[in-house]
């Protein structure tokens, strides 16, 4: 989806990172620790802009607008990625119409701050995630809930788009790190490098480029990987079972009626 917006004139000077885990760079481990992803990598790229990372893991939008869209605004950044939504999709409260209200506020804001905010639109997860057939059917349809609620609000407040689904290579497996929910460094790469581009269609001056090549990160490992696994990956599949499950449940008693 690409949307009218307003332009950026000449460099970016400071750059904001508001969202959850993916915005914190989850996937990507960095040399010293910790997580580098493609917030770092944007930054350089538009000339070693200032970067203000506000994404936590576990964000949902309400948490984006009430925590951390005042310290964004604070920031005065002339450019703000606005990434989150997902962990909204997995919850039982979820609700399309609250989404876009918060999110809406968020944007408005931002803009309002004279930011050029762009958001992300989601893939779709069951082609890198498998899930069971009900369960793949369940959280689509939450997908294109958020989705359709991103669109309207871009429209509403002409913010500039990333659409995940639509990036080459962003479906192949090396794009994306064991948990199959964050990217890889190279599809951190492939985003900052999205974002990059629809920055420089604003007008906004973009003097490096994001390369491809994976260097500069941390190889988790095989045994890191299990250890994820079983430590992590398990337990969240776990907590958020209790709440997609009932609704994809729900959802195929519906259709089989």
């Amino acid at each position: 989806m690409l949307v009218d917006v307003a332009r950026v004139a000449g460099s970016v000077q400071a750059v904001a990172v508001l969202g959850d885990s993916v915005g914190v760079g989850i996937g990507d481990p960095a040399q010293n620790g910790g997580w580098r992803g493609f917030a770092p990598l944007l930054a350089d790229a538009l000339g070693a802009a200032r970067l203000t990372n506000l994404a936590i893991s576990g964000s949902r939008v309400g948490g984006v607008r009430e925590l951390q869209l005042p310290a964004a605004l604070r920031a005065r950044p002339d450019v703000a990625v606005v990434l989150v939504g997902m962990n909204d999709t997995m919850r039982s409260d979820f609700d399309p119409v609250r989404l876009l209200d918060d999110l809406s506020q968020v944007v408005s804001a931002l803009k309002s701050a004279g930011a050029l905010v762009i958001t992300v639109r989601y893939h779709e997860h069951h082609r890198v995630f498998p899930l069971p057939e009900f369960l793949k059917r369940a959280l689509a349809a939450r997908i294109a809930a958020l989705n359709e609620v991103l669109d309207a609000v871009a429209a509403r407040h002409e913010a500039a788009v990333v659409d995940l689904g639509q990036l080459p290579d962003i479906y192949l497996p090396a794009a994306w790190a064991i948990d199959r929910l964050h990217p890889s460094e190279l599809g951190h790469r492939l985003l900052a490098r999205a974002i990059a581009v629809r920055l420089a269609e604003a007008g906004a001056v973009v003097p490096g480029e994001v390369s491809l090549d994976c260097a500069g990160g941390r190889s988790a490992g095989r045994f890191a990987h299990w250890v994820w696994l079983v430590f992590k990956g398990l337990p969240w599949l776990c907590r958020r079972g209790r709440d997609l499950v009932p609704y994809a449940l729900a959802a195929l008693l519906r259709g089989t009626r």
